[in-house]
């Protein structure tokens, strides 16, 4: 009898999201539960799009504009690119979606960093696509140099995220510089820089800088981080106007909603929001990294909106602990670092909570 589903379907472990607030305070009877797992924005989405979002919803009886004609050109307006070379999608997760779908086929492979964002990993298998993961080096660093001589005929997909999801670390442009120019330019680099906007690092550089000398690499960045959109689901790639006409082929028409589009569109014009958030990001960190250590715990150093910490001893059970004190942070066992967690940036309020009780869990 003929399976079901595939095998590659069968044996496929889903993305598990972090615990939302709701079900933690009905499972252990709490309230004023705080959640630092997703990497949320704390301050909300701009106050400009909600009322943008309010507006928009009066007209969601009508199908979207399946082109995004408004929000692509804003967008490339801002990024100073042409209207051709933006995609939009559901989330940047869409966008992996869409160049394994339209640029791979069975027969080619894959290109994975070992332990970073599963959803990578998640998305090759989803489509039966053969992957490759080449381990991190020390201090949780991308490995450039091994992924680079990883590159076979086969390989046709590279994903990088920089910086890394869940451990925040981040390569420069010499060691990016180097591998690209090891890479087949008929070898696609997905460029994840979700978290770019709180990087501050003179050595970063974003992928909108360079895919124009190096037509094989897609920017992917997202909404849902520094304009604290995640819950209308609003990521973009930037990439070579060639590729980018058969992305828009087996994008799915209107997957963009008229709120998702509207709230773009305001977002993108309140930069006031954009800087409370880097601020309130900056000060998090520098707490997290000042308090932290304090405790035996050791951290990356993080470029994005959270810390991965390492606490040298299973952390699951520190995870479960924290959780009945009403504080979710994001476990990583299942993600090959049985002693780490994440924990994403709050509020000045929410960390101190956040402090508070891994002192309590940790005596």
């Amino acid at each position: 009898m003929r399976p079901l589903v595939p095998n590659y379907v069968e044996t496929l472990k889903p993305y598990v999201p972090g615990k939302p607030i709701e079900e933690t305070e009905r499972e252990f009877g709490l309230t004023g539960v705080i959640k630092l797992a997703s990497n949320e924005n704390p301050l909300g989405p701009s106050p400009r799009a909600l009322e943008a979002m309010r507006h928009a919803s009066s007209n969601v009886h009508l199908y979207p504009d399946a082109t995004s004609f408004h929000l692509v050109r804003r967008l490339a307006a801002s990024l100073g690119v042409q209207p051709q070379e933006v995609v939009l999608g559901s989330g940047s997760n869409e966008l992996i979606e869409l160049l394994i779908r339209t640029f791979t086929t069975p027969e080619d492979e894959i290109l994975l960093c070992k332990n970073s964002f599963s959803a990578y990993r998640i998305s090759a298998q989803a489509h039966g696509r053969p992957f490759v993961e080449v381990p991190m080096r020390e201090g949780y660093q991308y490995d450039l140099e091994a992924m680079a001589r990883a590159v076979t005929p086969r390989t046709r997909l590279v994903f990088l995220a920089n910086p890394d999801n869940p451990t925040g670390t981040a390569f420069g442009r010499a060691a990016l510089e180097k591998f690209l120019a090891a890479v087949p330019p008929e070898v696609l680099v997905a460029y994840d820089e979700a978290y770019f906007e709180f990087v501050d690092w003179p050595d970063y550089v974003s992928a909108v800088e360079l895919f124009r000398r190096h037509p094989n690499v897609v920017a992917l960045r997202t909404f849902s981080k520094i304009h604290g959109l995640a819950g209308i689901r609003l990521g973009y790639g930037v990439m070579d106007a060639k590729l980018s006409t058969y992305v828009q082929r087996t994008r799915m028409p209107f997957n963009l909603t008229v709120v998702a589009q509207a709230a773009g569109l305001a977002a993108l014009e309140d930069t006031e929001h954009v800087q409370r958030t880097r601020e309130n990001n900056r000060q998090g960190l520098c707490y997290f990294e000042a308090e932290l250590p304090k405790l035996g715990i050791t951290l990356t150093k993080s470029h994005a909106n959270f810390v991965f910490a390492d606490f040298g001893r299973p952390s699951t059970e520190l995870y479960e602990l924290l959780l009945r004190k009403g504080v979710i942070v994001r476990p990583f066992a299942g993600g090959g670092f049985p002693t780490c967690l994440r924990i994403s940036v709050g509020t000045a309020s929410e960390n101190e909570r956040c402090v508070r009780a891994l002192k309590e869990v940790l005596s």
